[in-house]
């Protein structure tokens, strides 16, 4: 009799890491599918910019430029905005203490553009960051009934303002972001820029975000921000996010505070943009960004990327053990293989929808690690406080 209680023991503890390990599979399961219905409900809310085509008001529409040694890209961008074929319009461009030959180029292009309106920014004052000290003193001085934010890396086809005007008119809304084209000629960026597309698309549900004033329900990017002025002032602009590295999210966060309507556009057939120029850029620009994108709090953050290797892991792990022990692991190959194919389908509906290369979701669990990584990097940089970008340390670093 003891041996039998003994035996039923032992069969018990051999079992109970099975039964967790198919409980917890399940649960991954289920969260991916719910990943995979925001995604294919995204493709339905998201919208073009070029959808958008015809303007009744044409406001007048003030772009706006900060620019830090940026002279490899800054003719470029603002010879595609001289080009713009809508008539109201102004181009504000303020160089924010480059070092390099940025100056020498926006004067050059502002001798034959009186449409082109150039400055350098006063000196950094404390507790704030260069960037959003820049936009500030460009909205000070701009004239328009409609603020357009956008970096000196962008480059904009000539039809881009006039739809973007048009969106504004069209949706009523106080704010509109507009995802670009992603320039990326390096297979590392292939592998990491499509990572922040396919976050929005699979967790970002706009029909609720667009219909809910929840902040956490907030997504932008500070390559194209369209603001109308008055919106811009009531929330505070750029003097309200001095501090706040991730500007853009921050700012859509204030504008549903406030109550007010926002939009998130794809905006590959406006604009396209290199992000980052090289590996250290790269970098340097997430390690800056992520960590701050969650709020500093590193308990959420931790469990939060723990949390999401495991959803995108464990089926890879679960289908290998189920294949190795055929036998006695049937359900738990199915539930392993079951969510390999839901999380391919969220990445092919991601690279599908924003042009990105087909063969990429075949590296996802690549990517999940590669991006776990320099999520644990942007904490510690952070919290050790290392953390730069353009040669200027981050608030709180030494």
């Amino acid at each position: 009799m003891l041996a039998a209680a003994a035996a039923l023991v032992n069969e018990t503890l051999e079992k109970e890491p099975l039964i967790f390990l198919t409980v917890l599979n399940m649960l991954v399961a289920l969260f991916l599918l719910v990943l995979l219905v925001i995604a294919i409900s995204n493709l339905f809310v998201l919208r073009s910019l070029k959808d958008y085509k015809k303007c009744r008001q044409q406001s007048f529409v003030s772009v706006l430029i900060p620019a830090r040694n940026e002279e490899e890209g800054i003719g470029s961008c603002v010879k595609s905005l001289l080009a713009q074929d809508y008539p109201h319009y102004e181009v504000l461009v303020l160089d924010d203490d480059s070092s390099d030959g940025t100056w020498q180029i926006l004067e050059s292009l502002a001798a034959s553009n009186s449409r082109l309106n150039i400055g350098k920014g006063t000196p950094l004052p404390q507790g704030w960051l260069g960037k959003h000290w820049a936009c500030h003193q460009l909205s000070l001085k701009a004239q328009g009934d409609l603020l357009l934010f956008t970096d000196a890396d962008t480059i904009h086809r000539p039809s881009m303002l006039k739809h973007a005007v048009a969106a504004m008119e069209a949706e009523k809304t106080d704010l509109i972001s507009a995802l670009p084209k992603q320039v990326m000629p390096s297979f590392l960026e292939k592998l990491i820029m499509p990572f922040s597309y396919w976050g929005i698309i699979s967790f970002l549900p706009l029909t609720i975000a667009y219909r809910n004033q929840n902040i956490l329900f907030s997504a932008a990017t500070g390559q194209f921000m369209l603001f109308k002025t008055s919106s811009y002032r009531q929330i505070g602009g750029f003097e309200a996010v001095g501090q706040h590295v991730v500007d853009d999210i921050e700012l859509c966060k204030r504008v549903r505070s406030h109550g007010l309507r926002w939009r998130l556009l794809d905006g590959r057939s406006g604009y396209r943009v290199r992000q980052y120029k090289n590996c250290r850029e790269l970098f340097e620009g997430y390690t800056k960004n992520l960590f701050a994108g969650f709020g500093n709090n590193a308990a959420a953050y931790i469990s939060i990327w723990l949390w999401l290797t495991a959803v995108f892991w464990l089926p890879l792990i679960s289908l290998t053990l189920g294949l190795v022990n055929n036998d006695t692991l049937n359900f738990l190959t199915w539930l392993g293989a079951g969510g390999i194919m839901v999380s391919l389908a969220t990445w092919f509906i991601a690279c599908a929808r924003f042009g990105f290369p087909l063969y990429l979701p075949f590296f996802y669990p690549a990517i999940i690690l590669i991006m776990t990584s320099m999520a644990m990097s942007s904490m510690a940089m952070n919290l050790s406080r290392k953390a730069t970008w353009k040669g200027r340390l981050m608030p709180g670093s030494k």
